[in-house]
């Protein structure tokens, strides 16, 4: 009894693991006969999952890149330790409730290091050698090359040189004992020992016994040439002179002694610098630039010293490829999910059987899932391969449009290219995720859309216009924010309300369509009617396309468009002159010139919270001479007077920033300059034309004294009335000594330094491009699909009698129908957001140039019919028996 009673357990516990293979078997040989019966259904999948996945593994190396990109070391490569100022400052909060938060700024300023530091550090047994380093700019310098002894360093500095010209241009100048930090060595002469003795660098092409002018200093003669970049190298205590900060350096590079490593040197460095810092504090004393805020730079790290630019654009180009990352993924999750539930849609009625045939609802999520994942997994392969070339297409194209700073580099090591293998993953992931909310409960006819996706879709839709409308409250970043927002969830909302979208197109153009289209509209009104969910699914992906590029293409292009208005309305100056050194005193000298004005852009950093989180943004800011302001410029002052301007301390605001911040005239703001000082500016002005002249408005001076190299933009001029322009612009054009100058009229745009311009122009463009190719994917896709499920259907419309040419007007009326309501949805979605951002920021109606507006229309109306009539051209082309 007991072997009895023991087989019988056995074969109790056996029986379910059996039938749970033979499950697994049964699902596995469906999934491959699926796959090769629906060929044609899951193409159009495969496509658009290749391109999700190069898309996501493009953007995931260029995140990985960019996480480990760092400032290049050059002019330091020699020195272990680089001690500088702290790039940086930081802005600490504390919300109700929750410990203080504190924000960080990179500066792009150079802020100096204390010149007692430089014996502090000559003091320590491990240092073998401290150099002082400042690098500053040496304007206007002519090359007089008719001044060349006959001596020569080699036949390629003969070759680089210009015979019998005058160059002029602006040049980097450094202390000679500086160069050993690099290490630049003499190719030819000396040292400089005298103040009007200099070095110059390979790349200027001098040669030794040349003399080089400069515009403000004198002439220098030329005793030796070194290896390196363009530079004029002088002796220490002349470039300490025209450096101007007698009591600061801009960084020291340290030398060990002998047999000291440089984690040693850094560690003895570091710890010398803080007991510095804690005596000084012990004595109640603390210097400007004190060695609390000191850095000491090692490896990689050494390069931050060097260009100060790379880590604010760093930063910005992590935050856009985030944001380009996120808007992929959102859409990739539209699309994919429409794909597969519209393939799965059309098999309902197989799907149906294989229930009633006694397959279990797990059984059959488990045969799709498989079908799912193995076209998934060959298609994120292919997307992972091209999302390499896409990756390094990327870096090129903004290395060639100047978008990236000189100095960063942008490593990739051979490991971050498995990235690809984990975005290819989260391809199919999100593909086989979608199966079972897309299987549903399968039967043999179309299923209605139920109350809760109706409910969902509404608050969606709900949330997107009440997300536009809180846009108009608030100041331009967070009105940016907030329409970006409402677009993706007015469009998600319109994905889930796609059938009572068409089911009203349907009201709308239905009668048109069975007057206007003969036998071919009413059969494509009848066949809309049919089946509006199938209808929804086909509009969808067009309000995709025309909501998201509307957006992004037209809210920068209203900006730009409004930007240039107002310069335009600015502007009272007859020339603007450029280059050369030329200051607007020098140009009121000039007989006919009533007023000139100075124009120096430039960056302050606003300290500011917003929901109780510390925030620090670079705005830009304009310097100007408020003397000869009035004649040549008009920012459209609101309140106050821009003549206060002289006074020490004073600021003029733009409007929309006056508002945000609640200051008015007498009001006083709190402004970072990139040097890291901060200031309390009493408002004298307010303007309206911040746009073109950005948030905040200086006397030149002001800001000049914040800056290492505070070169003016161009000089603004304008001329007494009756003065012949002609003469005015030819003395203009005399007064630089054919250094070069440009004198336009009617004057130059107004340039602000808005900090990665570029770099956000060209990324915009990148993600219109990526968005734009996903989304035409999808639109072809899904209406390839829906065709492709309906040839049945044409070819039973054959057999009855219908011809060729009335099939293909029922499917042209059918695309039109669909093609014109995703336009008109799409465009209204767009509307909301882009009216709540543009009548914010830019106080206009939205701004489409028509080449970009013709495109937009043209390309998902071609795509859509493209989509439409190519499957179908098989079925219309079979002979009717």
């Amino acid at each position: 009894m007991n072997t009895a009673g023991k087989r019988t357990a056995d074969k109790r516990v056996d029986r379910p693991r059996v039938r749970w293979r033979e499950g697994r078997a049964a699902t596995r040989l469906l999934a491959s006969r699926a796959l090769k019966t629906h060929r044609r259904a899951w193409a159009s999948l495969f496509v658009a999952l290749a391109m999700v996945s190069a898309l996501l593994g493009g953007v995931g190396l260029a995140i990985g890149s960019a996480a480990l990109g760092h400032a290049s070391v050059d002019r330091y490569a020699a020195a272990p330790v680089v001690v500088t100022g702290n790039q940086s400052t930081r802005y600490t909060t504390k919300p109700w409730g929750d410990p203080p938060t504190t924000a960080t700024a990179p500066l792009t300023e150079r802020v100096g290091v204390p010149i007692g530091a430089v014996e502090l550090l000559r003091s320590l047994p491990v240092v073998g050698s401290v150099v002082a380093d400042d690098v500053f700019t040496v304007p206007g310098v002519r090359v007089d090359s008719r001044t060349a002894t006959s001596e020569t360093v080699d036949q390629s500095q003969v070759q680089n040189q210009v015979q019998n010209q005058v160059q002029v241009q602006p040049v980097a100048g450094r202390p000679w004992p500086a160069a050993a930090l690099a290490p630049y060595g003499l190719r030819d002469g000396r040292a400089p020992q005298r103040p009007d003795e200099v070095v110059a660098g390979f790349g200027l092409g001098l040669r030794t016994g040349q003399e080089v002018t400069t515009a403000t200093e004198g002439s220098y003669r030329v005793v030796g040439v070194a290896d390196g970049p363009p530079a004029l190298y002088f002796t220490q205590d002349r470039a300490q002179e025209l450096a101007g900060h007698p009591a600061s350096v801009d960084a020291i590079g340290v030398l060990p002694a002998s047999g000291v490593s440089a984690r040693q040197l850094y560690t003895e460095v570091r710890h010398a610098l803080d007991a510095a810092h804690l005596q000084d504090m012990s004595a109640g004393r603390r210097a400007p630039g004190d060695s609390s805020s000191l850095r000491v730079l090692t490896g990689d790290g050494r390069g931050d010293a060097e260009y100060l630019a790379t880590a604010p654009v760093q930063g910005e180009l992590l935050g856009m490829l985030a944001t380009v990352s996120g808007l992929v993924l959102v859409i990739a999750l539209l699309v994919l999910s429409s794909l597969v539930a519209q393939a799965l849609q059309q098999r309902s009625g197989e799907l149906a059987l294989l229930r009633a045939v006694g397959m279990t609802p797990r059984q059959l999520r488990s045969s799709v899932g498989r079908e799912v994942v193995r076209i998934g997994m060959w298609a994120a392969l292919l997307g992972a391969v091209a999302a390499v070339p896409a990756f390094l297409g990327l870096w090129q194209l903004l290395r060639a449009q100047g978008a990236l700073p000189d100095g960063l580099e942008l490593p990739t090591p051979l490991w971050l290219f498995t990235v690809v293998l984990v975005t290819a993953g989260l391809t199919v992931g999100a593909a086989r995720a979608v199966v079972p909310f897309a299987c549903g409960r399968p039967t043999g006819r179309p299923a209605e859309p139920g109350t809760a996706r109706r409910i969902t879709g509404l608050v969606l839709l709900f949330c997107g216009v009440s997300a536009a409308g809180a846009a108009t409250l608030q100041n331009s970043d967070t009105a940016a924010a907030a329409a970006g927002t409402a677009a993706v969830t007015m469009v998600a909302a319109c994905a889930l309300l796609g059938p009572w979208i068409a089911r009203g197109a349907l009201l709308v153009l239905g009668g048109p369509m069975r007057r206007l289209g003969g036998a071919s509209g009413r059969l494509a009104a009848a066949a809309c009617s049919s089946d509006t969910r199938r209808l929804g699914a086909a509009i969808t992906p067009i309000v995709l396309v025309i909501a998201f590029t509307a957006v992004q293409f037209s809210a920068g292009a209203t900006m730009i468009h409004a930007g240039a208005a107002q310069a335009g309305q600015a502007m009272r100056a007859e020339f603007s002159v450029s280059g050369a050194g030329i200051t607007a005193q020098q140009a009121l000298r000039v007989p006919g010139v009533a007023a000139a004005t100075d124009i120096l852009p430039g960056t302050v950093i606003l300290p500011h919270t917003s929901a109780g989180s510390p925030l620090l943004d670079r705005l830009p800011v304009l310097g100007v001479t408020p003397q000869g302001l009035t004649g040549t410029l008009d920012p459209g002052v609101t309140d106050g007077s821009l003549t206060d301007l002289g006074q020490p301390g004073t600021v003029a605001v733009g409007a929309d920033r006056a508002k945000s911040l609640d200051v008015g005239v007498g009001s006083t703001v709190t402004l970072r300059f990139d040097d890291g000082e901060q200031q309390r500016l009493r408002v004298v002005a307010v303007y309206d034309r911040s746009l073109a002249l950005g948030d905040f408005m200086l006397a030149q001076d002001e800001l000049a004294r914040h800056m290492s190299a505070p070169t003016a933009q161009q000089v603004l001029v304008a001329t007494v009335p009756g003065t012949d322009p002609s003469g005015v612009r030819l003395t203009l054009q005399r007064l630089d000594h054919g250094a070069g100058a440009q004198v336009q009229s009617p004057p130059a745009p107004i340039q602000l330094a808005v900090e990665g311009a570029q770099l956000n122009s060209t990324m915009s463009t990148v993600l219109m491009a990526a968005i734009a190719a996903l989304t035409v994917i999808a639109v072809f896709s899904t209406l390839a699909l829906i065709t492709v499920g309906r040839c049945p259907e044409l070819a039973l419309l054959r057999r009855l009698g219908a011809s060729r040419g009335q099939l293909r007007r029922m499917l042209r009326v059918e695309a039109a129908a669909v093609t014109a309501t995703g336009l008109v949805v799409g465009a209204a979605v767009a509307a909301f957001p882009l009216l709540a951002f543009t009548l914010t920021v830019a106080h206009s109606l939205p701004y489409l140039p028509p080449p970009e507006l013709g495109l937009m229309v043209a390309v998902p109306v071609l795509t859509g019919f493209a989509g439409v009539l190519a499957p179908a051209r098989r079925v219309l082309r079979r002979r009717t028996t």
